[in-house]
């Protein structure tokens, strides 16, 4: 009984970090940006365009550069990726997702690392990667070998 206790406390803790990431600062621009991309009849043009493409570019690539199409498939979706990138609305909405990604990356290393150093963290940053190099595997001087 004790152990489920403890684990709701922690999850009612996880809630609250959660609630806290959502109003502070980099939270909040994540969620202001979203909602202008949301809002941006270009932009979901754009996206939809780029995501009608995809269908599709993966038909072309089943059969790859002998499909009779691939070339003016795979050019279309390169230039609708490029135009759906370059959007100012969708270039804000990238910049705040990787903000928000940094912030709660560096959460689950400050987590992971307070309960063990061994603790390995997924991140997809190579900042936060543990010093291990190469993974548990490598027989690095992180001990995990």
């Amino acid at each position: 009984m004790l152990a489920t206790i403890e684990t709701v406390e922690i999850m009612d803790q996880s809630e609250r970090l959660a609630q806290e990431i959502i109003q502070s600062e980099v939270g909040l621009h994540y969620i202001d940006s979203l909602r202008q991309m949301k809002l941006d009849p270009v932009a979901q043009e754009k996206i939809q365009t780029f995501n009608s493409l995809k269908d599709s570019y993966e038909e072309v690539q089943r059969f790859g550069r002998y499909h009779p199409d691939y070339k003016t498939v795979t050019r279309a979706i390169r230039e609708a990726k490029r135009e759906m990138d370059l959007h100012p609305s969708i270039i804000e909405y990238k910049q705040a997702e990787n903000g928000l990604q940094q912030l709660l990356d560096e959460i689950s290393t400050l987590l992971g690392h307070s309960v063990s150093p061994h603790i390995k963290v997924p991140t997809g940053n190579p900042f936060f990667e543990s010093s291990c190099g190469g993974g548990c595997g490598s027989g690095g001087s992180c001990g995990c070998s």
